[in-house]
């Protein structure tokens, strides 16, 4: 199934590991509320590496809108994206956690601010409430103004899970683990303007963050260095046109 000939088609790609608990309630709430969407829709989860029964609870809602793409071991979540990405049919691409923690209902809002901008923008979701632990809203805040310090990306809320894109965009960016919390930065560089869009924030339903404060703190100040570099290589000028002689 292909969605791609309708321009608004969109895409939701979930990155997931080891949330068998939580990705039945997750697809089923999503299902309800892109019922909203004025356009085709698809549900893609990408289970990365999986050891419990994540991609049995999927395949097991036996829904054709909600498919399944896998890998066979951890590559972490920036690279789980991609392969939704690849994967995915729509013209235009959403993602969102698979832990309950985002409200689908976000993502129709988004999706109208995007195709009502014109031209191919990021919109980005921006958590104006966290329920998450406290050493964990610190830990981001700090990460938060130390990397919009160093790159300018316009976006106060880089972790949320929640991004709205189109497709052909997305698969121009570099990849590496972690880019995923410097989506704004990145289609900066690449001449996407940035629109942010406050969402819900819910707790966790069930099972426990993949992430440690330390850890991401440790990679997040190297990865900073590595976009920097990235940003000042890239020479991405805007298309002026797409001369496509079979039209």
């Amino acid at each position: 199934m292909s969605l791609s000939d309708d321009p608004r088609s969109l895409s939701v790609v979930i990155a997931v590991l080891n949330e068998a608990d939580n990705v039945e309630a997750v697809a089923r709430e999503a299902v309800a509320a892109f019922a909203a969407l004025p356009a085709p829709w698809e549900i893609v989860f990408v289970d990365d590496g999986s050891t419990d029964d994540t991609a049995a609870r999927i395949l097991g809602l036996n829904d054709p809108r909600v498919r399944l793409t896998r890998h066979s071991a951890r590559c972490g979540k920036s690279q789980a994206l991609r392969t939704g990405v690849v994967a995915a049919t729509g013209r235009w691409i959403a993602t969102m956690d698979g832990d309950g923690q985002n409200d689908p209902k976000d993502i129709v809002v988004m999706a109208e601010r995007a195709w009502t901008q014109g031209g191919s923008p990021l919109v980005a979701g921006v958590r104006t409430r966290r329920h998450d632990p406290l050493s964990r809203r610190i830990a981001t805040k700090i990460g938060n103004g130390f990397r919009q310090m160093v790159l300018d990306d316009g976006c106060p809320d880089t972790g949320c899970g929640l991004k709205l894109f189109e497709r052909a965009a997305f698969l121009r960016l570099p990849i590496f683990e972690g880019a995923h919390r410097f989506f704004p930065a990145l289609f900066k560089t690449y001449g996407h303007p940035l629109i942010n869009v406050e969402v819900n924030h819910r707790a966790r339903a069930s099972g426990s963050s993949k992430y440690t404060n330390i850890g991401r703190a440790l990679v997040g100040i190297v990865d900073v260095a590595g976009v920097v570099w990235l940003r000042a290589r890239t020479k991405a000028p805007p298309l002026i046109a797409d001369h496509d002689q079979s039209r």
